[in-house]
């Protein structure tokens, strides 16, 4: 070894994972920690902790109990959905990373949020590193965004960023997209693992230091995730997610990282010619409106956060032919279909054993809560026996392994939100704890196991729940 390489004047070079970060004198083909393949990029030691600096420096310690909890109010950014994931508007001071596929509409949002702002003679910074400004405001054109009091930054550098904010001093900073920028001192081309993780730190420190609120755009992968190092996640204090269909109008904003609320919201949007609507009454729109009976559907309330939502849960059975029977899910979990279908076979003595089984939520959305096993399971066995259950009816429950029905939390929530569409019927779990006021206007049909709420649900003298459901 060299002098040089011992007194530290010349830089180490070492390798790091993009995912989880950890760290390695040689390249690996195979991360030990996450055990991602080719996850392995190379840095300079002395550079990649230059810009990492302390957040705070110069702070010193303090006694918890003396800490200040004045806190400045939340911005709302006036569009409700959007106000709704966040719980209840922007936290000075904090970074928020908003990811969603190319194209699914994360610039027409921030710009809208922006318009909506400066209605309150508040400044706002736009920094775009994938458009040129001449794009922007086409773009803002299209969407009726006047500009003013808009400050529109062009720019890559986030040195030079930097500068021109100190310099302004805005209420938001909106940054488009974190992977387009670099810092100089830093080893690594625009978007590598490195640069991604260095100026998010380099934003985390402005907005903390200044108490100005930073949203920051970022690409996902086609596994799903945020692009760039497996930290940035643990960086920003908001972590919202676009998510939607490519051929459908509607896009779904959901928060799975929330330091100042709750991560359980959805936020709902309509994309129009002139950019997104917030949707008040998603319900008409999972739920499909007012139709006829079909075969094969279900509707059912869930929770998403503190919002009740009524969506359509769709099956199709078929003969499987040639080989063993498939079971497909779009918008549900894949396990738990397998589990139903298993529940169904065993105590509902439903033959699905030479039955090709698909499951689709409509409208884009992912169900993930357990109310919706019964909802799946009833519209397996209404594909199955060829039969439309009773007209305005809901249904919700958690299905257990010996076809007992369990309760689900909020149960007069979900009846309400039916009731308030028109819906005459719900099934629901016999155990669930229903207040002394009832529930007006519905007929509610307890169940305790899958055998039960099957033969609730197919009316063998033809008559129907009156529905009435409010679309407007």
């Amino acid at each position: 070894m060299t002098p040089e390489n011992r007194s530290g004047s010349r830089p180490r070079q070492i390798f790091v994972c993009q995912h989880c970060g950890r760290e390695s004198l040689k390249w690996l083909g195979r991360c030990p920690s996450c055990e991602s393949w080719n996850s392995f990029e190379s840095v300079v030691a002395d550079r990649r902790s230059g810009a990492s600096s302390s957040i705070a420096s110069g702070a010193v310690p303090e006694e918890l109990s003396s800490v200040s909890l004045d806190s400045s109010p939340r911005v709302s950014l006036g569009i409700s959905e959007f106000d709704r994931v966040l719980g209840g508007g922007l936290v000075p001071g904090s970074l928020v990373l908003l990811g969603g596929e190319p194209g699914i509409g994360k610039s027409t949002l921030l710009l809208q949020v922006c318009q909506h702002l400066t209605r309150d003679q508040r400044t706002v910074v736009y920094v775009s590193g994938e458009e040129s400004a001449h794009q922007v405001r086409l773009r803002a054109v299209r969407l009726g965004v006047s500009g003013e009091r808009i400050l529109l930054l062009a720019e890559t550098s986030l040195d030079a960023v930097l500068d021109h904010l100190n310099s302004i001093a805005p209420s938001l900073v909106i940054v488009d997209s974190i992977q387009t920028m670099s810092l100089d001192g830093v080893a690594g081309a625009p978007g590598s693992i490195s640069q991604v993780r260095e100026c998010t730190l380099a934003l985390m420190r402005f907005a903390k230091q200044h108490s100005v609120s930073v949203l920051i755009a970022g690409h996902v992968t086609k596994e799903g995730a945020i692009a760039g190092p497996g930290t940035l996640e643990h960086i920003v204090d908001v972590v919202l997610y676009m998510e939607g269909e490519r051929h459908s109008a509607y896009r779904l904003v959901r928060g799975v990282k929330n330091r100042f609320g709750s991560t359980d919201e959805l936020g709902v949007f309509e994309m129009v010619a002139t950019g997104l609507v917030p949707v008040d009454n998603p319900s008409l729109v999972f739920a499909g409106g007012e139709r006829h009976q079909v075969i094969g559907s279900v509707i059912v309330p869930i929770l998403e956060g503190s919002r009740p939502l009524l969506v359509e849960i769709q099956a199709l059975t078929t003969p499987a032919g040639f080989g063993p029977p498939r079971r497909v899910a779009t918008g549900f979990d894949l396990n738990r279909l397998f589990l139903i279908t298993a529940v169904l076979a065993k105590r509902a003595r439903l033959k699905l054993s030479d039955q090709d089984v698909i499951v689709n939520v409509t409208g884009g959305l992912r169900v993930a809560e357990p109310a919706a096993d019964l909802g799946v399971a009833l519209a397996v066995a209404s594909s199955l026996r060829d039969r439309p259950l009773k007209g305005g009816l809901v249904v919700f429950g958690e299905l257990g392994l010996g076809g007992e029905i369990r309760g689900v939390t909020q149960p007069m929530r979900r009846i309400g939100e039916a009731a308030r569409l028109g819906f005459g019927g719900c099934i629901l779990p016999s155990e669930a704890k229903i207040g002394s006021e009832g529930a007006a206007g519905i007929e509610l049909l307890r169940a305790a196991s899958i055998g039960q709420a099957v033969a609730l649900a197919f009316d063998r003298s033809g008559a129907s729940f009156s529905t009435d459901m409010q679309v407007e």
